[in-house]
């Protein structure tokens, strides 16, 4: 699978630790940076990259890391054809996967456990969608894009 990454300055040593768990599982990480480091940077200009990649199907999936994952979410939803989601935990990212067909994982580099980061990494990209009842609910999310 394909799968854009991103981040910002608070970002960047995990967008580094996720590009590598990826490429280690067998699967192509996009980076659309920051590559700046702990250089202040907007994290609204590398996640709309990101999510543009996936919104275009240049990419399956992305992952975008700022400090809570609050703000690449919000920026990632702006972009036609994604369903980010937050996840703090592994309920909540396997759930958005199952349920939501999230195709955009955002995590914050303040609140993330590092132990358990890769798992939510694995989770992330294994898990398939359910379907059934749940893509009828997903058809009218993306049905509110056009209204």
């Amino acid at each position: 699978m394909k799968i854009a990454l991103a981040s910002d300055h608070r970002g960047f040593e995990y967008k580094d630790l996720i590009a590598g768990y990826l490429t280690k599982i067998g699967h192509e990480a996009v980076d659309f940076g920051t590559k700046n480091g702990s250089d202040s940077v907007d994290y609204t200009d590398y996640g709309l990259l990101a999510a543009k990649a996936v919104g275009s199907g240049e990419c399956e999936r992305a992952i975008l890391v700022c400090g809570t994952g609050l703000g690449m979410s919000l920026i990632a939803n702006k972009v036609k054809g994604v369903r980010a989601t937050v996840c703090h935990d592994l309920f909540t990212v396997e759930m958005s996967r199952r349920h939501n067909d999230a195709n955009v994982l955002c995590l914050g580099a303040d609140v993330v456990n590092h132990d358990l980061l890769e798992q939510k990494i694995k989770l992330f990209v294994e898990t398939k969608f359910e379907g059934g009842r749940h893509a009828r609910r997903v058809g009218k999310i993306m049905d509110a894009e056009s209204s």
